[in-house]
């Protein structure tokens, strides 16, 4: 199937009733304008260089009045084209005249439940425009704000449609106040132009924001990916240290260099690669928190050694405490952020009634 989001131009959803044989909860108001209205906003639409994505050609839906609308506002030299989303065992007549520069693609869908084209159809689409209707209406709206499609929910005339410019007022995404306030007051001469523009605007808002996320996700995939590089480098070089480290001999400047610094490298290394986990990596800053998590946990493991074996340092056998060390000053680095959160939380429900006084279980 094909959707409209892969057009090149953008394709606009039109949706809702203001059918006066219906009840609407909320109900419609002022629905002797409705036609003309979808008239003038359909021609607008044109004008704008926007096509249509549509599902019915009855005229209790508001799509026959804004496809009527848009034909007005199309020529052979500026053509515009209405897709017609019908599932595979109904038709659509929108019963214009020939010529002119609008041309009707009838869109099949091999579901048989209508709701599975008509929802994804939205979502596919560049922006969605509401005018009255009910529950379906309301549901479009709100699937459309949940994918931040832009939104033209025109409250002059009630119904479901108002209830979704309520709910947008509360969720925005790409609309501002004086968007808000051109889709809620009353229709006037000029309000088709005004949502045409107002339609416009969400949809440069949109792009603009799409593109900062996609430059802020390719900088956050390259600083991963340069933290990742720096972890491989970091551990290669703390095991190097036991390729390099010798045979047992007293303790000098070199030997203890290797016995300290290869293990902080592989510390930094661990807390580059947590780090890597998180949404918004910053190796930098990891890198310093595992040398300090490192420094601890091994200056801690040798201190022990030294004073279990105080005659360690006279025969130093760097190599073999590296195997220790190395893997000692990793963990640390790797779970540094979660010792961290734990020291920062307290102590827990536990912890209190250990460290309480004892209670007589008798």
């Amino acid at each position: 199937m094909t959707t409209p989001h892969r057009r090149e131009r953008p394709v606009v959803a039109v949706i809702g009733s203001v059918d006066p044989d219906r009840e609407f909860n909320p109900p419609l108001r002022n629905a002797h304008l409705a036609p003309s209205a979808c008239r003038e906003l359909g021609r607008e639409l044109a004008l704008a260089g926007f096509d249509l994505a549509v599902f019915s050609s009855k005229p209790k839906y508001v799509e026959s009045y804004v496809v009527e609308g848009y034909a007005d506002g199309t020529d052979e030299a500026q053509p515009g084209t209405v897709y017609v989303h019908l599932p595979r065992h109904r038709e659509a007549d929108f019963r214009l005249p020939p010529g002119g520069g609008m041309r009707i693609e009838v869109v099949r869908d091999s579901s048989s439940e209508w709701e599975v084209s008509f929802y994804r159809t939205i979502v596919g689409c560049d922006g969605a425009v509401l005018i009255g209707g009910g529950q379906s209406t309301r549901v479009a709206g709100v699937v459309a704000m949940s994918q931040r499609v832009p939104l033209l929910p025109v409250a002059a005339f009630g119904g479901g449609a108002g209830l979704v410019w309520v709910n947008l007022d509360k969720v925005r995404n790409d609309a501002l106040d004086e968007d808000m306030a051109v889709l809620g007051r009353d229709w006037a001469p000029d309000s088709g132009q005004r949502l045409a523009a107002c339609l416009q605007a969400q949809r440069h808002r949109r792009e603009t924001f799409r593109v900062a996320a996609e430059q802020k996700a390719r900088r956050s995939a390259r600083r991963s990916a340069t933290g990742l590089a720096v972890a491989a480098l970091l551990t290669v070089l703390s095991l190097l240290g036991i390729i390099v480290s010798g045979e047992p001999r007293p303790a000098d400047a070199r030997g203890l260099a290797l016995l300290l610094g290869a293990p902080l490298l592989a510390a930094m290394s661990g807390a580059i690669i947590r780090n890597s986990f998180e949404p918004t990596p910053s190796w930098p800053t990891s890198c310093v928190r595992g040398l300090g998590a490192g420094m601890v946990a091994v200056l801690t493991y040798v201190a022990a050694q030294l004073l279990a074996v105080p005659a360690m340092l006279d025969e130093l056998d760097v190599r073999r405490l590296l195997f220790f060390v190395i893997t000692i000053g990793f963990t640390a680095g790797f779970t540094f952020d979660l010792v961290f959160e734990r020291l920062r939380a307290g102590p827990g429900p536990s912890d209190s009634r250990e460290s309480g006084p004892a209670q007589d279980t008798n």
